[in-house]
């Protein structure tokens, strides 16, 4: 199985520059610093289509700026907008745009400075657009492998920011894994604890606990991580415990699951060739993602504070 891949329209509305623009109106040099060198920064956000009420439901938005200023902050990105003016310009370029399917919004701030040379004190560049995007994965099971890459240290690139240059640690455990005819690969740490998948956290069922590794494990602190830690507390009444996984750990487990922004809640049902759960999707990730799709799409009122609507008007691009 591999990734879906979605295109992206030279016709659709963007933010870049400071101001909203077609994307095929856009043109960055072979020389810019970010595409040499890997210094950006980045988000994935999500919009989920709600038919019934005429809306886009975007979801964990102000989360996810916030997350995204603390990735720029550590790389000395001035993107020049406060978390209010960020989500404003998300909305506006998805009433522009007005897709009636679900969506991914990737906000891009860089090092926009024309020049050679490895160094942080440049000029930056924002850049916000959409894309169509339905489910990234398969959601009925996946097959992964603990890969033979390790997770890249804290101390090294920092994985709790969403560096552009360090998803080639990602990309390399990736194409190893689909080579080898897995759907995912499993990081573990320098240590040799489980991290996290390629582009997702990590949960594991056990004995009645749900059990992920800790931020000191070289995870990215995800926010589909905390919505999904949230909904097995209040809804579940399930304990989650933020503690070291060994890798043998995972093919003991009763369920193993990712969660992800582009993964949103992935169930993993073998691991190394172990079949995990008899090889089958378990109880509590089924009933997981039935909350959590609930909640995205706003048909959940205790947590409709998790989206903000986007009311959609059918050819309202201009």
């Amino acid at each position: 199985m591999s990734r879906k891949g979605f295109e992206v329209s030279d016709e659709q509305w963007i933010y870049h520059g400071g101001e909203f623009v077609r994307l095929g109106e856009v043109r960055l040099s072979p020389a810019t610093h970010a595409l040499n060198y890997g210094t950006g920064v980045f988000e994935g956000i999500r919009a989920y289509w709600n038919e019934s009420r005429g809306t886009l439901q975007v979801l964990k938005l102000r989360e996810h700026y916030e997350r995204f200023l603390n990735s720029c902050e550590l790389l000395h990105i001035d993107c020049g907008h406060t978390v209010e003016e960020l989500c404003e310009i998300t909305l506006e370029i998805l009433r522009r745009n007005a897709p009636r399917e679900d969506t991914y919004i990737r906000p891009l701030a860089y090092k926009a400075a024309e020049s050679i040379g490895v160094k942080l004190a440049l000029p930056s560049e924002l850049s916000i657009f959409t894309a169509p995007m339905a489910n990234y994965v398969e959601l009925t099971g996946l097959r992964c492998c603990v890969s033979s890459w390790r997770r890249v240290s804290d101390n090294a690139i920092p994985p709790r920011a969403k560096t552009t240059g360090s998803y080639i640690n990602t990309a390399l455990a990736v194409d190893a894994a689909h080579r080898a005819g897995y759907d995912e690969a499993i990081f573990l740490t320098q240590s040799g604890y489980v991290s996290e998948a390629s582009a997702a956290n990590i949960f594991l069922v056990r004995k009645g606990n749900l059990i992920t590794p800790p931020p000191t494990a070289d995870i990215l602190e995800g926010i589909t991580r905390a919505a999904v830690m949230e909904l097995a507390e209040k809804e579940l009444g399930m304990p989650v415990v933020e503690r070291d996984v060994g890798r043998t750990e995972l093919y003991a487990a009763e369920e193993v699951f990712f969660t992800g922004t582009g993964f949103q809640i992935a169930p993993v049902v073998e691991i190394d060739d172990h079949p995990i759960g008899g090889g089958r999707v378990g109880p509590v990730v089924e009933r997981l993602q039935e909350m959590y799709f609930r909640a995205a799409r706003g048909e959940w009122p205790e947590y409709e504070g998790w989206t903000v609507p986007v009311e959609v008007v059918h050819g309202a691009a201009r």
